[in-house]
This record gives C-alpha cells, structure tokens and sequence, in this order.
C-alpha cells in the first residue's frame, strides 16, 4: 500500500498499533460502510503528516 501511495501521489500512512483495530474494523465493514475505514486512514495520514513536518523543521544544536 506504501508503494501504491507513492505511485498516486496519495499521502502515506502507517497504521499505528494503537489504531489497528479500527484500521481492521474499516477493512471489514467495507462494502456495508467506507467511511469508517476512509476516516481511519485520513486520520492517520493527518498524523504522518504532522511528523513529517516536525521532522523536517528540526533544528540540530550546536
């Protein structure tokens, strides 16, 4: 899925262990409901993006 994101210019995410039964429960009730398991990755692509920009704006000390 990382390489398909990259492939499409889609945000990356990675599914924190702390999520992954709301990851896993999107991926189940998918076909009755896709918002559950679209929220979730919004979420965590909404993570992701803040520890890109954390990192990216780090400062090394001299």
């Amino acid at each position: 899925m990382f390489k398909e994101c990259l492939r499409n210019s889609i945000m990356l995410f990675i599914i924190l262990d702390e999520d992954k039964s709301y990851y896993m429960r999107g991926l189940r009730e998918y076909e009755r409901d896709k918002t559950f398991l679209i929220d979730t990755i919004q979420h965590e692509q909404d993570l992701f993006e803040k520890i890109c920009a954390e990192l990216l704006n780090f400062e090394i000390e001299e």
